[in-house]
């Protein structure tokens, strides 16, 4: 299973990223071992969604970065 997930970071801005694991990959950027996220103190799991397919995954990650992925998220998501 592949996971794309959604935290909130500590200036209000959002960060998108794929997995498999979801429980370690949060415990990666809570401990500053990510690099884009290892400035913000906080850092909160705001949504995830699971994916038999690893690169149907990758292209929705993709989506939710770009700038209609965005409107989906604040519409659908948070």
């Amino acid at each position: 299973m592949h996971f794309v997930y959604l935290l909130r970071l500590s200036n209000d801005s959002y960060y998108v990223g794929q997995t498999t694991n979801v429980e370690a990959r949060l415990k990666k950027h809570v401990k500053g071992d990510v690099k884009s996220t290892a400035k913000y103190q906080d850092k909160t799991l705001v949504w995830y969604g699971a994916f038999e397919d690893k690169s149907i995954a990758i292209e929705f990650e993709k989506y939710l970065k770009s700038s209609a992925g965005k409107a989906f998220r604040n519409s659908h998501l948070i």
